[in-house]
C-alpha cells in the first residue's frame, strides 16, 4: 500500500456509546461554564468597573491636582500622600513610571477611585489582593473600593509601559 493512498471511504465511524457519553458531558460542561460567566458577573464581588468616562489628560490632571492640593497630608520620596474624607472621589494618576498620589484610606469606608493614564496604557494591580484593571489614556475609570483590612497595599503596573516599567510601584495605606 502506498503512503499516498486515499483514506477508506468512511474514515469516520459513528460514535460508540462511550464516546457519545463523553461528547454529551463535554457539551453540558461547556454550557455550564458559559452560564457561569453571567451568573458570576451578577453575584461576584470583584467585577470590573462598569463606570468610565472619556476625558483628556489635561482635564484629568487638573482634577487630580485639585484633589491632591485639597487632601495632601505629607510626602514620601517626592510623591504626595493624600488622606481624603470618607466616601470621597479619589484621583489616581498613572504615568511613566509612577502612580501618584499615595492614598491613605479608612478601613470599611467606600471610595470612588478615578484612575487614568497621562501617557500610555498601564495595568493597575492591587497587591496582595490581586485586583487588576486596565488604565488607558483618555479614559477615567471609576473603581469602587472598600478596604476591608488595614495595612499597606502595593499598586503595581502589570502592563509593560517602557524601560522603567519594573519601578512603577505605588501605595495604598489603609488605617482604622
Amino acid at each position: 500500500m502506498s503512503s499516498l493512498a486515499s483514506p477508506e471511504k468512511n474514515w469516520w465511524k459513528p460514535l460508540a456509546r462511550v464516546e457519545k457519553v463523553w461528547v454529551i458531558i463535554a457539551l453540558f460542561w461547556g454550557l455550564v461554564l458559559f452560564a457561569m460567566m453571567f451568573i458570576w458577573m451578577g453575584a461576584g464581588k470583584q467585577n470590573v468597573p462598569l463606570e468610565s468616562y472619556r476625558i483628556s489628560s489635561s482635564q484629568f490632571m487638573g482634577l487630580a491636582d485639585k484633589f491632591i492640593e485639597q487632601y495632601k497630608v505629607g510626602e514620601e520620596k517626592g510623591i504626595p500622600v493624600v488622606e481624603p474624607p470618607d466616601s470621597a472621589d479619589v484621583y489616581l494618576i498613572a504615568r511613566m513610571w509612577q502612580w501618584a498620589p499615595i492614598l491613605k484610606l479608612k478601613l470599611g469606608k467606600t471610595y470612588r477611585i478615578h484612575a487614568s493614564s497621562l501617557d500610555v496604557q498601564h495595568g493597575l494591580s492591587i497587591q496582595p489582593l490581586n485586583m487588576n484593571f486596565q488604565v488607558l489614556p483618555g479614559y477615567d475609570y471609576v473603581i469602587k473600593l472598600t478596604p476591608m483590612t488595614t495595612g499597606e497595599y502595593l499598586l503595581v503596573c502589570n502592563e509593560f509601559c517602557g524601560l522603567g516599567h519594573h519601578n512603577m510601584v505605588g501605595k495604598i495605606i489603609v488605617t482604622e
